[in-house]
């Protein structure tokens, strides 16, 4: 990180990599199951949705509403399976179901 710019202009940067974007996106979930916090995983979305073009470009993609989006990942937003599943896909990614490992 070079001098004088901060940890969020880092990572919004980190975040414009698809590849990076889908490992911090599936950190995110996997802190979700072990806490039960959506807080921190909306806020990781918010941040791949900054890196990748902001509100106003997610909102062409998925056709939704630029403010139902902006309420959908605020900090007090509950968002359906169903928005969760169009905003991923709006970032080029989908939800998947994996299998537990035995002994995680």
């Amino acid at each position: 990180m070079k001098p004088g710019s901060s940890y969020h202009d880092f990572l919004i940067t980190y975040l414009k990599n698809p590849e990076s974007a889908l490992a911090y996106l599936e950190v995110a979930i996997e802190e979700f199951e072990a806490d039960g916090d959506k807080q921190h995983f909306l806020l990781a979305i918010r941040n791949v949705v900054e890196a990748q073009g902001g509100i106003g470009a997610l909102a062409e993609r998925t056709n939704m509403n630029r403010s139902h989006l902006y309420r959908v990942l605020s900090k007090n937003g509950n968002p359906r399976l169903d928005k969760i599943g169009a905003i991923l896909n709006g970032l080029g990614f989908r939800l998947s179901v994996k299998p537990i490992q035995p002994g995680a």
